[in-house]
């Protein structure tokens, strides 16, 4: 198999991608165990693509429990440089309405209970994370968004996404910590990929899907399972529009980015110094310093 340039990832809501032809499953597996499941490899507006669902097929992992070391690498070892993410998420601003979408530049951590890096274990590296998401990968996520045309969907470029532990949502006094603080989206899972994505040199960029407002909002009692699930179905056919157009775009021009030398000057051992098991469980993401 030639290798692959382009990755997704799909959230909540967005367990597969319809319009994903010649379809053939892979299993991978990595230094850091299994990914969230199969691979699914297939073609998207004529182009090779790599699909994988977060929680797997049936959302059964947690947000916690998510394998992100073993997804951004296996997709590393696919070939991936572009690794788009489509998630949902609340809106922690009156302007940011359900089923709005945002592509997001900034992260604030509050997770405690995952690891985020590949180094350790003898191995020390400190990424420059001050953009935390591909500006051009983003860009081009939001050139497809605004050329579709989406009737009752508003586009925000820009903004905070804060990432929280779960699997509970916010307290009320929380959600106002983070409004103050100038949060523009809230969820889960992105900012552990994006850390680990920098240091397998990869671009990324993430498609927010907003599905409610988090919980500061006066009308947040009367939002209903049935509500967000019907948020969460209608994202994702929004979603899909968008990344199809995405990829399309990437079929003609793929984007320089910084995210691909990520690793060039954050290195701090020596990498002749270590062990070759230590080497070999990062192959895929030291391969071309060796």
């Amino acid at each position: 198999m030639s290798q692959i340039k382009i990755g997704i990832i799909g959230g909540s809501g967005l367990y597969k991608m319809n319009t994903l032809q010649n379809l053939e499953e892979i299993n991978v597996d990595t230094p850091f165990g299994h990914p969230s499941d199969q691979i699914i490899v297939g073609t998207l507006a004529g182009i090779q693509v790599a699909f994988l669902a977060r929680h797997g097929r049936g959302h059964h992992l947690l947000p916690t429990e998510v394998p992100y070391r073993a997804n951004i690498y296996a997709l590393k070892e696919l070939g991936i440089d572009y690794l788009i993410s489509a998630s949902a998420v609340g809106s922690l601003k009156a302007e940011v309405k359900p089923l709005d979408m945002v592509i997001p530049d900034q992260f604030i951590d509050r997770t405690q209970a995952r690891i985020s890096t590949f180094f350790g274990d003898g191995i020390v590296a400190h990424i420059a994370f001050g953009d935390p998401l591909c500006p051009r990968l983003s860009r081009v996520v939001a050139e497809s968004f605004e050329s579709l045309e989406l009737s009752d969907v508003s586009l925000h470029w820009g903004g905070t996404y804060v990432c929280m532990e779960g699997p509970a949502f916010s307290t009320q006094a929380e959600s106002a910590l983070y409004r103050s603080w100038g949060g523009t989206i809230i969820g889960m899972t992105n900012l552990t990929e994006a850390k680990l994505a920098r240091e397998a040199e990869i671009a990324y960029a993430t498609l927010a899907l907003v599905t409610d407002y988090d919980c500061w909002h006066p009308d947040h009692d009367s939002v209903t399972v049935e509500m967000v699930v019907g948020n969460l179905q209608r994202n994702a056919i929004n979603a899909q529009k968008v990344i199809y157009e995405t990829v399309r775009r990437l079929g003609e021009t793929l984007p320089e980015s910084a995210a691909h030398s990520a690793l060039r000057n954050a290195i701090l051992t020596p990498l002749n110094h270590l062990p070759a098991e230590r080497i070999q469980s990062l192959q895929a993401i030291l391969k071309k310093y060796l």
